[in-house]
């Protein structure tokens, strides 16, 4: 099996912002969480907010449904829940992934 590749760290994309901006790190570092910040509280008052370029975070109702728990098989009730998706751009998922 391959080694997993390492993910950007928070602290990576904030040094990363902050030299391209030519910021300081602290100022790079405020717009991460701010914009974060931003999108948590737009999903919860609003259900949605758009990451521009990105994708869009929705909120989704599930409804009640039954299941099965896997060693015993036994039916069991999975209760109703708010849950949240993120749904890439077209843009987003044709860079990463292009159609064929």
């Amino acid at each position: 099996m391959a080694a997993a590749k390492k993910v950007l760290t928070k602290g990576q994309v904030v040094s990363d912002f902050a030299e391209k901006f030519e910021i300081s790190k602290k100022t790079a570092a405020s717009m991460v969480e701010e914009f974060a910040a931003l999108a948590i509280a737009e999903t919860k008052k609003k259900g949605t907010f758009v990451l521009p370029g990105i994708g869009k975070s929705v909120l989704v109702k599930r409804k009640a449904r039954i299941g099965r728990n896997p060693q015993t098989g036994k039916e069991i009730k999975i209760p109703a829940k708010t849950v949240v998706k993120i749904r890439p751009a077209k843009a987003f998922k044709e860079a990463i992934v292009p159609a064929k």
